[in-house]
C-alpha cells in the first residue's frame, strides 16, 4: 500500500483503481451492479496492489447519463443501495490501508434535481439565476430552431439550449438536455457545493475525482462560436478556460480543504486543457488540484470529431505523452490513464486485440506506469478486458451513442451498418459492460440479466482464468505496481525520451542522479533492432517475455522492458 510517513503529497506513489459501480458486482441478482457488490470484491482491487478506490457516481439520478445526471447529492441511489452500504465500504477501504474517491459532478446538474425544479418555475424564485437561462435572439419566435441564445452544440448531437415554456426562457446544457449547467457565478450556488463537499469530507470521503471541471466558468457573454461540420458551433473557447476558473477553484481548495488537516486526492477532469493551463492548476505554489486528466493523448484517433476516425502512429503517442511529461516536469504532476468509463478498451483501440492481444496490453501498461504521475486503472484493463462485437443498435445504452446513431443516420443519412462500425470502435459502451469474473453465465457478475449485453470473450478472458495462471496481465499488473513502488526513482524521477529510435519504438528513462530506470517498448507486431539495448540479463526488472526469450538489442513483437542501467548514456535526449 500507500508509503508510510508524513508526506502530504501521498497521492503521487499512490495508484488509483476506478470502479464504475454499475457494471462491476451485482450482490443482489437485479442485472445492476452496486455497493456491496464492490465490498464483496473489494479484495481483488487490494490484492492487485491499488492504493485508491475511485467510484463513477452513485448518486440519486434518473439515470439517462448512467449516473453523471444528478438529482440528490447527498444520498445513494436505491439502485446501488444506501449510506449505510457507503459507510460499510469505506470503512473496509481504509481498513486494508486504502483510501476512497468519489466523482463530483458539479458544472451540470439532473434536470429532476430541486434546484433546478425550483429555478425553472419562475424568473423570481429563490434559485431563479442558479442555472443560465437567456431569452430567444431578438426577432425570433421562442421555442423555434434559430432562437436559441446562441450557437452551441451540445456534446450530445443538437443544441445546447432547451426551451422551458413554463419559464419562457432557454436553459443551457452543455451535454444532454436533462443536464442542465449551474451558474458558478451565482455566490449561492458555490456556497452550496462547497458545504456538500465538506459534507462527504466529514463522512470519511479521501477526495474527489471533478467531472469537466473546467468547464464551470463561461464568458459572462455566451457569445457564439466558430460553426463545426456538425452545424453547431464551438463554445470550447468561451467555457473550457473561463475567466473565473481559477478563483472558483482556489476558493474551493480555501473553504472545503485548507480547513481541514491531512491531504486529499483531488484530479480534475479538463477537456481541451493544455500544458500550460494544467501547469497552472496544479503547480506546487497555488496547488489548486492534485492533478488534471487531459485529453490529447485520447483524442489522437479523432479526425475533427469524435465520430470520424484517424490512424494512430507511435510517433504520435511519443510525442504527446512526451511532451506532458516535459512540459509539467517541476511544476506540476500528471495523471496517466489508457481507459475510464468514457474511453473504449486500450488493447482494442492503440494495441492489437487478437494476435498480441497479452503482449500489447502489457506493453502499454508498462510505458504508462512507469512516467511520471499518478497512474489510473479502469476496471477490467487488468485483465485486458476487449472492445465488444455489438450486434446492433438495441445492444447500445449509453445516450451519447444512441444519440449519435439517430443524428447520422437520420440527419446524415450515413449507412447505419457504417454507423455501427463506428460505435464498436468508439461508443464509451465498450467500457462499460459488466467486469468478467468468471467464465459462468452472467460473467460472475450477477445473477439475474445484465443491464447491458455481456462481451461474450468473458468465456476465457475473466479474472479467474488469470489468477490461476502465472502469465496473465493481471498478474503483470501486479508485478508493474510491485515495482513502481519498490522503486522511489519511478515516483520522484525525472523522465528523459530517448530520441533517434525506430518509429514503432518508446524508450525513456527515469532518473535520480546516477540510479536511472530505462524503459523500452515496441508498440508493433514487428520485430525491431535496437543498439541501446545492451544491458545484461541480471538488469532486468519487469519484461512482458520469459526473460530466456529475450535477445540484446532486440525488441519481439510488442516487448516491453525495463532495466537499470548507469551511468548516463551520451546520447540521451535531454528532454
Amino acid at each position: 500500500m500507500m508509503r508510510a510517513g508524513g508526506d502530504e503529497a501521498w497521492w503521487k506513489s499512490a495508484v488509483v483503481y476506478q470502479v464504475y459501480p454499475r457494471s462491476f458486482a451485482d450482490s443482489d441478482g437485479d442485472g445492476v451492479g452496486d455497493l456491496p457488490g464492490v465490498l464483496a470484491r473489494l479484495d481483488h482491487i487490494a490484492d492487485l496492489g491499488a492504493d485508491v478506490l475511485w467510484l463513477s457516481p452513485i448518486y440519486p439520478s434518473p439515470q439517462h447519463d448512467n449516473g453523471y445526471d444528478i438529482s440528490d447529492y447527498q444520498d445513494i441511489d436505491p439502485m446501488f443501495g444506501t449510506l449505510a452500504d457507503l459507510d460499510a465500504l469505506l470503512s473496509a477501504v481504509h481498513d486494508r490501508g486504502m483510501k476512497l474517491i468519489l466523482d463530483l459532478v458539479v458544472n451540470h446538474t439532473s434536470a429532476e434535481h430541486p434546484w433546478f425544479l425550483e429555478s425553472r418555475r419562475r424568473r423570481d424564485s429563490a434559485k431563479a439565476d442558479w442555472y443560465f437561462w437567456r431569452d430567444a435572439r431578438p426577432g425570433t419566435v421562442p421555442g423555434e430552431p434559430g432562437s436559441e441564445p446562441n450557437n452551441w452544440g451540445s456534446a450530445f448531437s443538437g443544441s445546447a439550449w432547451e426551451w422551458a415554456p413554463d419559464r419562457g426562457q432557454y436553459y443551457l446544457h452543455l451535454f444532454a438536455v436533462s443536464q442542465p449547467d449551474l451558474n458558478w457565478d451565482n455566490q449561492e450556488v458555490r456556497d452550496a457545493v462547497f458545504a456538500m463537499m465538506g459534507w462527504w469530507l466529514d463522512r470519511g470521503v479521501d477526495g474527489f475525482r471533478m467531472d469537466v471541471i473546467n468547464f464551470i466558468s463561461k464568458d459572462p457573454a455566451l457569445p457564439d462560436g466558430p460553426l463545426t461540420r456538425s452545424g453547431y458551433g464551438d463554445g470550447m473557447p468561451h467555457f473550457s478556460y473561463g475567466p473565473q476558473i481559477h478563483s472558483y477553484l482556489a476558493e474551493m481548495k480555501r473553504r472545503v480543504f485548507d480547513s481541514r488537516t491531512g491531504s486529499y486526492l483531488t484530479v480534475g477532469e479538463m477537456p481541451g486543457v493544455t500544458p500550460g493551463q494544467a501547469r497552472a492548476f496544479t503547480d506546487r505554489d497555488r496547488g489548486q488540484l492534485n492533478m488534471v486528466f487531459q485529453f490529447e493523448h485520447v483524442s489522437l484517433d479523432h479526425d475533427g470529431d469524435k465520430w470520424t476516425p484517424r490512424a494512430v502512429t507511435v510517433p504520435d503517442l511519443r510525442e504527446t505523452l512526451a511532451r506532458w511529461q516535459v512540459e509539467l516536469a517541476h511544476d506540476g504532476w500528471n495523471s496517466l490513464y489508457w481507459n475510464n468509463h468514457d474511453q473504449p478498451r486500450v488493447v482494442s483501440r492503440y494495441g492489437d486485440d487478437a494476435t498480441y492481444w497479452f503482449e500489447s496490453a502489457t506493453a502499454l501498461a508498462t510505458v504508462l506506469h512507469l512516467h511520471r504521475g499518478t497512474p489510473y486503472i479502469y476496471q477490467g484493463e487488468e485483465l485486458g478486458m476487449t472492445n465488444v462485437p455489438f450486434s446492433d443498435i438495441g445492444s447500445f445504452r449509453d445516450i451519447e451513442s444512441l444519440r449519435y446513431y439517430e443524428q447520422a443516420t437520420t440527419a446524415e443519412r450515413l449507412d447505419p451498418s457504417h454507423v455501427m462500425a463506428t460505435l464498436r470502435q468508439k461508443s464509451r459502451d465498450n467500457a462499460r459492460t459488466p467486469m468478467q469474473w468468471t467464465a459462468g453465465p452472467g460473467a460472475g457478475f450477477t445473477t439475474g440479466t445484465p443491464w447491458i449485453p455481456l462481451n461474450p470473450n468473458h468465456s476465457w478472458l475473466n479474472a479467474d482464468a488469470q489468477k490461476a495462471g502465472h502469465r496473465s496481465i493481471y498478474c503483470y499488473y501486479k508485478e508493474l505496481i510491485a515495482l513502481r513502488r519498490a522503486e522511489p526513482v519511478l515516483i520522484d524521477g525525472d523522465f528523459e525520451l530517448y530520441a533517434n529510435t525506430p518509429d514503432t519504438v518508446y524508450a525513456f528513462r527515469r532518473c535520480v542522479a546516477d540510479d536511472c530506470i530505462e524503459v523500452f517498448a515496441n508498440l508493433s507486431g514487428d520485430e525491431v533492432q535496437l543498439d541501446a539495448l545492451d544491458h545484461g540479463a541480471d538488469q532486468v526488472l519487469l519484461g512482458n517475455y520469459p526473460i530466456q526469450n529475450t535477445v540484446p538489442g532486440r525488441l519481439a513483437p510488442w516487448e516491453a522492458r525495463a532495466f537499470r542501467r548507469s551511468p548516463k548514456p551520451p546520447d540521451a535526449d535531454p528532454r
